[in-house]
């Protein structure tokens, strides 16, 4: 799998095979928010990483195999927490709305 994802975000150089990904886009009311950071919160709730988003709102994680917590942080929003699964060769595409 080569290129850039339904997500924008190209894999390029990246074996999908090798790796469970994360990645998405977060939005407020349909439009890409740039200033925002997605945090990754193993299922403890214990903080593992954190990402700004890009200038169209996308985020990736490189995680291990399981359950996983994004906690959302942008201005002018409540933070928002979305459960996502992360399995080694697959992308789990999320998109969270503000």
């Amino acid at each position: 799998m080569c290129g850039a994802t339904e997500g924008g975000l190209s894999l390029d150089g990246v074996d999908v095979k090798k790796e469970a990904i994360i990645q998405g886009q977060v939005v407020r009311e349909g439009e890409p928010v740039g200033n925002a950071y997605v945090r990754l919160l193993d299922r403890s709730g214990e903080f593992t990483a954190e990402v700004p988003t890009s200038a169209t709102g996308h985020f990736r994680f490189f995680a291990g195999e399981g359950e996983w917590t994004l906690r959302t942080l942008a201005p002018k929003a409540d933070p928002v927490d979305k459960t996502v699964h992360a399995h080694v060769g697959d992308i789990a595409e999320v998109t969270i709305p503000l």
